[in-house]
């Protein structure tokens, strides 16, 4: 198949020990559509944009706009924001209807792929090319998702953030145990936890996404990188390696066992709910991506500030073969520009890409949020945040992670990854089995 070793590429380039790695977009999102801004990127002299709506992340990226728009008065931007979940289905409509806005803000990996090969978004190769001070700004790293048959289809820019295990320092010493350091610890902990009344781990599971970063890194903890590697390098029933079986039916294990709050299925991290489960007690870890720090600083009183929030990489599984240092998530965000866009809006495109979305202003208030910027040098702001610790954490596993991973959904393609979600919210809910799951998926390998 002709995406198969472009694919192959993007994922090792991600995730073979390159330095500071790649981390996770900014998934969890809530908040208000903003009002009055243009859908489409046709017609007039201004560009548009749409983001997802979370703060504190969505007061960065609205001020970087408006920083910009101040700046150059004659080539505005107008941005649209929406919640995590809304869209992902509305980004992909506008672009099959050709209605796509300007500035089009994603992950990269297989869903940039398949706008690429629908001629929706523009080559951005020999304008990098042209301007290598902007590239030279950036980690190398964080081009691997951009990249797409040797080609750079985006831009990358905001933050890169892992997914964490947090957990509640006070939910640890009510049972006087300590943080999870292997997986049979995780399942000690579960009924020790419950016989407290407080749920082992919080998940917003109606979002299915945010079930998937527990089997991603299950498959990892077992079977290393390699595991996964072989459903994007489209090899026929990869999902039904013995190790992947055996990572379901592990996932399986902490369901039965009411490892998760109570009604997960009809939580959505959209809502923050998860999180505030977290940080009100009511359960006592929660595996979820680095940008959610920034929300518990901001929502949760005094949880992060007083010292009770606590964090670290997911524990190894005995007896797997995956490096404990390995991690998962996505290399930064990215926006690309529509390939139905004026040549003005184009232009406003670029020229924001080279200043303001990549400035020391947006860098510092990248940190202040908690996240660590994709900008080099940024970890010299570390030193004054009040966050500093969690930042040189994140910045240590992107550092040290042998194997950085995109995350799945947005590894493969569109059609795969909704028919991935669909049976994981299933696998969750125990209604299918694994072995079923694994006949599910192996369908649609390489679609």
């Amino acid at each position: 198949m002709e995406s198969r070793n472009t694919s192959r590429r993007n994922f090792l380039t991600l995730s073979m020990g390159l330095p500071l790695g790649a981390a996770l977009a900014a998934c969890g999102s809530a908040g208000p559509t903003r009002p009055g801004a243009t859908a489409s990127s046709g017609g007039g002299a201004n560009a548009t944009y749409w983001y997802l709506s979370t703060q504190p992340q969505e007061g960065v990226r609205t001020r970087t706009m408006e920083r910009f728009n101040k700046a150059n008065p004659n080539g505005q931007i107008t941005g649209t924001t929406f919640q995590n979940d809304a869209f992902k289905t509305k980004i992909k409509t506008a672009i099959g209807a050709g209605q796509a806005p300007t500035l089009i803000w994603g992950w990269g990996g297989g869903t940039l792929r398949s706008y690429v090969q629908a001629g929706q978004v523009d080559d951005l190769t020999s304008w990098f090319d042209q301007n290598p001070a902007v590239k030279d700004r950036l980690f190398p790293s964080s081009f691997g998702a951009a990249t797409i048959d040797g080609k750079i289809y985006a831009m990358p820019c905001e933050t890169m953030q892992p997914i964490v295990l947090y957990y509640d320092k006070r939910a640890f010493e009510k049972i006087g145990a300590q943080p999870p350091q292997t997986w049979g610890d995780i399942m000690d902990l579960v009924p020790k936890f419950n016989a407290k009344g407080i749920a082992p781990f919080s998940l917003g599971g109606q979002s299915r996404w945010t079930n998937m970063m527990w089997l991603e890194f299950l498959f990892d903890r077992l079977g290393g990188p390699e595991v996964f590697q072989a459903v994007f390098d489209a090899q026929k029933d990869a999902w039904s390696n013995p190790v992947a079986i055996d990572a379901l039916g592990k996932m399986q294990e902490l369901i039965k066992a009411n490892g998760f709050i109570k009604g997960f299925s009809s939580i959505t991290a959209d809502s923050n709910a998860d999180q505030a489960l977290l940080y009100t007690g009511k359960a006592a870890m929660m595996l979820h991506g680095g940008w959610t720090y920034g929300s518990m600083s901001t929502d949760g009183g005094d949880f992060v500030s007083g010292g009770n929030l606590g964090y670290m990489n997911f524990p190894p599984i005995d007896g797997g073969k995956g490096d404990p240092s390995n991690t998962v998530g996505n290399p930064g965000q990215y926006l690309s520009i529509s390939s139905k866009a004026t040549p003005e809006q184009k232009e406003i495109a670029k020229k924001f890409f080279s200043t303001e979305l990549i400035g020391d202003q947006a860098m510092k208030e990248w940190v202040e949020t908690g996240a660590v910027p994709i900008i080099k040098g940024a970890d010299a702001a570390f030193a004054t945040s009040k966050d500093a610790d969690f930042l040189k954490f994140v910045y240590g596993i992107a550092v040290n992670a042998k194997t950085f991973a995109q995350s799945w959904d947005q590894a493969l393609s569109p059609t795969a990854a909704e028919v991935l979600l669909d049976n994981i919210s299933k696998l969750f809910q125990l209604s299918i089995s694994p072995k079923e799951f694994a006949t599910n998926m192996n369908a649609v390998i390489g679609k």
